[in-house]
């Protein structure tokens, strides 16, 4: 069970970690761009979920750049609690976000049309932004599961 791909301090965990925080990102990005987003709480409450993945999985993409290069091994207790809960949290966090987000963006689009209504409205980048948040929350929640499943074999 140790070698399940994807753990930390390994190139799988590099990986998932970089696509947390270029989603995340990109996330960012897409919403910061589009003007008038924080009139809606939903969008402001991605762009904060987004920025604390974003974060998070920074920091632990440069914990496993580290091990990856002295070649230490990050399974021990201590650290895989707090990766376990440090990515529960975000990866919940990030769903509501996306789906509350994606809420909105339904809304606007098919049910009240304020899309068609109001053509200055962003609608195209808070589509873009609510996908590349659903990405990050993928990558996430696969990371979640990994870190839950090698706590439960220690």
């Amino acid at each position: 069970m140790t070698e399940m791909a994807g753990r930390p301090g390994t190139s799988g965990g590099l990986v998932l970690r970089a696509g947390q925080f270029v989603f995340a990102a990109a996330c960012i990005c897409a919403m910061a761009s589009a003007p008038g987003f924080t009139n809606y709480t939903a969008f402001c409450y991605l762009i904060a979920s987004m920025g604390l993945q974003a974060l998070w999985s920074l920091g632990l993409a440069c914990l496993d750049c580290y091990a990856l290069i002295l070649k230490r091994d990050l399974q021990q207790a201590f650290f895989m609690s707090l990766f376990v809960v440090g990515d529960w949290v975000t990866a919940i966090l990030s769903f509501a976000a996306a789906c509350s987000a994606g809420g909105v963006v339904v809304l606007f689009e098919r049910d009240a049309y304020f899309c068609r209504r109001d053509p200055q409205l962003p609608c195209g980048r808070f589509e873009v932004a609510t996908a590349f948040a659903f990405l990050s929350w993928a990558c996430s929640a696969v990371s979640a599961l990994v870190m839950f499943w090698l706590f439960a074999s220690l």
